[in-house]
């Protein structure tokens, strides 16, 4: 890319911000809200507005239907001779019932530099970044193709993105994918996942009545469901630690190599910007090589909560006949979640065998590359587009569909994400930020023209 049209870029972005503000505003307040089935109506809305933005862009684009929600499916196709690269986002969010909002959710508001709302920074804000960087690309003729892939079901763990992908894989002919959902380590200092952890989520369920007895007259003759999942969760894992007791749950866990850590402990983390981005008071450890392996490439048991018994003020003196436990596990490489799901579930029969376990979903952990040409390109990317350096790290969270993508197209898979811990994902009073955005701009462009220029 020559360097006047970099010159161009630097002046097309403060130009964009109006056209990004209104998108952003347009997308933001449409609550698509994908595991409520009262959003179902604000999806199918959600898909057509973004339908409409994707073309005027310039991109001929297809709503696929799945048996679930939709999934966009844009192209700029330029020539058939230029490699191409996809884009993957993802435009549903998370519920907003959260009492700490500022203002509603579903409002957009635009303070100063930062912009507040359900949606903005997970993932709506990214999306549209790497669109309008996508359109400059083209515009300015770097030869390149470039196809948007939109889910509408991230949030639920993907369950009909292999659908989408079985129906157009034809189309699907990309050189490499590129990922815009995942979170810096801080503001100053930018990070490149290589890897994500699986999971695998449980509801623990015992019945052991027919109603609610009174304390009075049963209590110490009447089991006490929710005291038994609690002794049940007591023995799975060490609450203080973390440190899950099932047999057989770490076997298959791969040892974390040197370089690996050394990249871990050379990011710059820090454990207090870790503690005020998340409101943490306090942590199970202190020791920074201990809460980055934790975080990153450790296995987790995580409660979620528990119901069952009076919920009501004060104390109301039952024995209740039933309680649930939601219950989850983060997974690492090489953990393989059917085969921990038959461990954990004989676990627990031998504990109690009078507890119900469903399984709510899994999804395998994904592990990429950090070395080589795509590990290169992005970092180059994200050096030019915010002055610094990224670190590759692993992501502790889980997308889905980023593992349908590995195990269909087989091709290069490379993380440019934009958020920021204090940009709340999955928070109230989630917000993104026009620095992001633009300084995202210029590294997508920048990420672009590495591709073209090389015909990988």
């Amino acid at each position: 890319m020559a360097t006047d049209l970099y010159a161009e870029l630097e002046q097309a972005i403060p130009a964009v911000r109006e056209e990004f503000e209104t998108l952003l505003h347009d997308l933001v307040e449409i609550p698509t809200v994908s595991m409520d089935p009262a959003h179902a109506a604000d999806i199918q809305r959600g898909a057509q507005t973004a339908a409409a933005i994707l073309q005027a862009c310039g991109a001929t684009v297809e709503i696929v239907e799945t048996p679930g929600n939709p999934v966009l499916f844009g192209q700029l196709l330029v020539d058939p001779a230029y490699p191409t690269v996809a884009i993957y986002n993802h435009l549903d969010v998370q519920p907003a019932n959260e009492p700490q909002w500022q203002q509603s959710p579903f409002v957009f508001h635009r303070d100063g530099e930062r912009y507040l709302g359900r949606g903005t920074t997970d993932d709506k804000g990214p999306a549209l970044t790497a669109l309008l960087a996508a359109r400059f690309a083209v515009q300015h003729g770097i030869p390149l193709n470039i196809q948007f892939i939109w889910e509408l079901e991230e949030e639920i763990g993907s369950p009909h993105f292999a659908h989408f992908v079985q129906q157009r894989r034809q189309a699907l002919t990309c050189n490499s994918v590129v990922i815009s959902d995942t979170v810096w380590l801080s503001r100053t200092t930018p990070a490149v996942p290589y890897g994500l952890r699986g999971m695998m989520a449980l509801l623990l369920r015992l019945e052991t009545g027919s109603k609610d007895c009174h304390s009075g007259l049963t209590g110490g003759a009447a089991r006490n469901p929710l005291g038994e999942l609690s002794a049940l969760i007591a023995h799975c894992y060490d609450a203080r630690t973390g440190r899950v007791h099932i047999p057989g749950f770490y076997d298959a866990v791969r040892p974390l190599s040197d370089a690996e850590l050394e990249s871990f402990l050379a990011s710059g983390f820090s454990l207090p910007d870790f503690m005020e981005a998340h409101g943490l008071h306090t942590l199970r450890t202190h020791d920074v090589r201990h809460v980055v392996q934790a975080i990153w490439s450790q296995p987790t048991f995580e409660v979620h909560g528990m119901s069952g018994g009076y919920q009501g003020p004060g104390v109301k003196t039952i024995v209740p006949h039933a309680a649930e436990a939601k219950i989850s596990m983060r997974l690492v490489p090489d953990q393989d979640p059917e085969r921990l799901f038959t461990v954990v579930r004989e676990f627990i029969r031998q504990c109690n065998p009078d507890v119900e376990v469903q399984r709510e979903g899994f999804l395998r952990p994904y592990l990429g590359d950090f070395s080589g040409f795509y590990g290169a390109a992005v970092r180059e990317a994200v050096r030019f587009g915010f002055g610094k350096t990224p670190s590759f790290i692993r992501e502790g969270g889980s997308i889905g569909a980023v593992v349908t993508l590995d195990e269909m197209l087989h091709v290069p898979i490379v993380f440019l994400g934009l958020s920021l811990p204090e940009h709340g994902y999955h928070a109230p009073n989630e917000n993104f930020d026009w620095g992001q955005a633009s300084g995202g701009m210029r590294a997508f462009v920048k990420y672009f023209d590495t591709l073209a220029s090389t015909r990988v």
